[in-house]
């Protein structure tokens, strides 16, 4: 199916989610539109308000080499998949919601309206219904399991080459009202440092050094690519907590995560990413405690040997990545327990976040790629 033409939506803006009948019109028989899958999980949301979180014009490949994709008339609401009609799958990603799937409305004024009558069977004019929407999350393997497909997993297929230097993506990215001028400056500014750096010409440590010293200044976050010491192929160690969802951690300082990073920056095979350094020091709520994802790769599901922690509004940014700065995907960021404390109830410390860039409100987003789990 072909798209309708782009209401031009940006972050703020008001929109409906059309009916489930409506929807269905504008899926192939795969229950696809430009070859973005629509989910079952998607469908909770038909006839409900929302107001645009960002567009969707751009996001980050994870299944490919990490790299930036160009994404055509779509949109981020505060939306998130639960996973329930994908095995359970705990990665929470911020769905994508094509703009024929939307109608515009003047503001919040209006209620929400109810949810589109249930039209589980019902076929469109396309020749799509719900039961094939469900019947397309996933096939038999060989193997007797099964092989999921979702947004995460197609994403390279319905979007286009985005290169990091094409200009025009940042243009978008403030005219949208995705990223404040600010947040742009600050970032175009570490790119064109973290280059300089990397020429090759002995300028890396002291730069390092003169960043970690002028830094503090305006910011918590000292430089942001530092890696850990520990040798690669020794232990890192480990530390179990136990964290359940509702709890409140601390995330500790940079340098005592650094300390549990081997020279690859990765603890147990769970890379540590510059997304995370932002929210060093900040108090947070344990969202989740994952044990279980899709491999965006494999389109399979994924038991973790070491299950992670996913904490409230922590999502990365694309503060600090070539090529995918300014990435609106939102992904969640992905903690070992050793990078976190346990707040006492008794400490009386209420949540509070380190300054972070405008995120969806009602979004309960890093795996700045899908860190490798052990």
């Amino acid at each position: 199916m072909t798209a309708r033409k782009s209401a031009h939506l940006s972050a703020g803006n008001w929109v409906e989610i059309r009916s489930k009948e409506e929807i269905l019109a504008t899926l192939d028989a795969d229950g696809r539109l430009d070859g973005m899958p629509f989910m079952p999980e998607m469908f909770a949301f038909c006839g409900k308000r929302f107001e645009v979180y960002k567009r969707a014009h751009k996001t980050c490949d994870t299944v490919f080499p990490v790299r930036g994709r160009r994404v055509s008339d779509s949109i981020h609401l505060s939306t998130r998949c639960d996973g329930s009609a994908h095995g359970g799958c705990q990665a929470g990603c911020l769905l994508f919601w094509k703009e024929a799937w939307l109608k515009p409305v003047p503001s919040a004024a209006s209620a929400p309206t109810a949810a589109a009558p249930d039209l589980n069977g019902s076929r469109s004019a396309t020749g799509c219904s719900e039961a094939d929407v469900r019947a397309a999350t996933q096939r038999a393997t060989n193997d007797g399991t099964s092989q999921y497909s979702c947004q995460a997993t197609q994403l390279p297929y319905f979007t286009t080459e985005l290169n990091w230097w094409d200009l025009r993506q940042y243009v978008e990215d403030y005219s949208s009202g995705n990223v404040t001028l600010g947040r742009m400056l600050a970032g175009l500014m570490f790119s064109a440092y973290w280059h300089l750096i990397n020429l090759g010409i002995g300028l890396g440590r002291p730069m390092r050094w003169i960043y970690d010293k002028v830094a503090p200044l305006w910011t918590n976050a000292s430089f942001p690519r530092h890696t850990g010491r520990i040798p690669k192929g020794q232990p890192t160690p480990t530390e179990a907590l136990n964290l359940q969802p509702g709890e409140l951690v601390r995330v500790k300082s940079h340098q005592e995560i650094l300390r549990t990073l081997n020279t690859e920056s990765q603890n147990r095979g769970m890379s540590w990413d510059a997304e995370l350094v932002p929210y060093c020091g900040g108090t947070y709520r344990v969202r989740d405690r994952v044990n279980r994802i899709i491999n965006e790769q494999t389109g399979r599901m994924q038991d973790m040997k070491n299950p992670c922690i996913i904490l409230e509004d922590v999502i990365c940014e694309g503060r600090y990545s070539d090529c995918r700065m300014f990435c609106p995907r939102a992904i969640y960021s992905w903690w070992r327990e050793i990078w976190l404390e346990r707040v006492s109830p008794a400490e009386g410390e209420q949540p509070r976040t380190i300054q972070i860039e405008s995120r969806p409100a009602a979004v309960p987003a890093e795996r700045s790629r899908r860190s490798p789990i052990a």
